[in-house]
């Protein structure tokens, strides 16, 4: 961790002080921003940064505009703060590009724990993988590369976020298998879920527009009304 650097973006400097205080407590290394034009700049910059936790309403460019623009070049975790805590505000952080949101106040504990989470995933440290699921599966016109983690469609790389990443290998892996939203979920976040949410059919509906030819009529990532998501053999 002593190696990792995480970019904390607020305009609320107590805030970003504090998240630097856990941070640096865990080990990380704490670079600040404090308005998306400052994110940006820092971003670009230091290409040590491997991990975004981004507040969403800050002055000149917003989080959401910001992860945007960060979408277009980065596939880089991003963890979203917003005082907004109504579904349809996730569906649009989601929409962006973010990897996780979470709603302040916030634990500081909890926000750490994701954080680890994130890295985990974009780092693909899971040193307990079985050798077969670090082989390429092949589906349809994709190649997904679990030891690269990087998937091409035609020959041609495609840019996934890690949690997009992870969805897709996951269905990819288990081809004809139906997967519940809570299943993908819980397999994919490593959390419980404890409450109906719309984050796992926002990041299909991105995925879809990512693999698909079609995405309103989809041939790969297939809707099971009632019961799921799968990925056709």
């Amino acid at each position: 961790m002593k190696n990792i650097t995480i970019l904390v973006v607020d305009d609320d400097e107590e805030i970003a002080e504090l998240v630097e205080i856990y941070l640096t407590n865990d080990g990380y290394c704490v670079e600040k921003a404090y308005d998306g034009e400052q994110c940006l700049k820092k971003l670009e910059e230091n290409k040590e940064i491997k991990l975004i936790i981004l507040d969403i309403m800050m002055p000149h460019i917003d989080g959401l505009e910001v992860c945007r623009k960060i979408r277009k070049m980065s596939n880089i975790p991003i963890i979203m703060l917003s005082a907004k805590a109504a579904d349809m505000d996730k569906i649009i952080g989601f929409g962006t590009g973010a990897d996780d949101y979470m709603t302040k106040p916030f634990n500081p504990l909890e926000l750490m724990a994701r954080v680890k989470s994130q890295l985990k995933r974009y780092t693909n440290l899971n040193l307990g993988m079985e050798s077969a699921q670090m082989e390429d599966v092949r589906i349809h016109n994709l190649v997904i590369s679990r030891k690269a983690h990087k998937v091409h469609k035609d020959d041609k790389e495609i840019n996934l976020t890690p949690i997009e990443f992870e969805i897709l290998y996951l269905l990819a892996s288990n081809a004809g298998r139906v997967f519940g939203t809570d299943e993908i979920f819980e397999k994919v976040w490593n959390e419980k879920v404890y409450e109906v949410n719309n984050t796992v059919m926002v990041h299909i509906r991105r995925l879809r527009e990512k693999i698909e030819d079609n995405p309103k009529s989809p041939q790969i990532l297939k809707t099971v009304w009632g019961v799921g998501y799968k990925v056709e053999e």
